[in-house]
This record gives structure tokens, sequence and C-alpha cells, in this order.
């Protein structure tokens, strides 16, 4: 798998972001949310759409928000491959918690440890 981001892996249409508020599940790792569901997607060939988000009650200035977001996407389309789906199709939003702007290497060590946790509840047990 690549570690780029097009622009058909974005998650962007209403009814899945509404279905993945509504049915989705939770996980998280500080400073990072993942809301994840398991759904059919309309884009061929593509495992996991994904979507980014940053509370504007905790950083007022788009420019801070901008910035935290650029860092998810990067640090995602980093390690986008360790997200197993076993041949699923799933869409992500990943929403930003925390009350500072972290560093690219703490967000990347938080990734991480969301894709190990996302991964221990969907991998079957006997592997």
């Amino acid at each position: 798998m690549k570690q780029t981001f097009p622009k058909k892996e974005h998650l962007k249409r209403k009814k899945l972001l509404d279905e993945l508020f509504s049915t989705g599940k939770k996980v998280s790792a500080y400073p990072l949310l993942l809301f994840y569901v398991e759904t059919p997607l309309s884009e061929e060939n593509i495992a996991i759409q994904t979507g980014v988000s940053v509370a504007k009650r905790n950083y007022k200035l788009a420019v801070t928000r901008n910035r935290i977001k650029r860092l998810m996407r990067e640090v995602y389309r980093k390690n986008k491959t360790q997200f197993q789906t076993n041949d699923k199709t799933f869409a992500f939003m990943f929403i930003y918690t925390g009350r500072e702007v972290m560093a690219i290497e703490e967000l990347d060590k938080a990734m991480l440890k969301l894709a190990e946790k996302f991964n221990k509840l969907h991998l079957p047990e006997n592997l």
C-alpha cells in the first residue's frame, strides 16, 4: 500500500458522516479519538475513507486548527498501513482532543497506539 492520501480516500459524504457518529464505535489514545464504522464505500479498491477534525471550542484560531489537521493527515498518511481491515471497508474520523498543539512525534506515537487498539478489536483471535 502506498503512503499517499488521495482525494478518493477523504471522507466527505454527509450520509456516511451521520452514520459514523450515530452508530459508529470509538477508540482513543490521547490526544486522538477515532470514530469508525464498517460500511460499504462508493469508491472501489479503497479500504478506508478518513476525515480529521479539531474542535473550534479548543482552538479559536483557524490557523492553529488547520495546522493540527495537516499534522494529523500527515501522521495518518505515514501510518495507514498499520490499520488492518481484513478486506472490509471502514469510515474513520480522527478527532483531536488535546488542549495544546502536540509535536508530530507525539502524534505519531498516538496514531500507532490507536492502530494497535483498532486492530486488537477487529483481528480474528486465532491469528
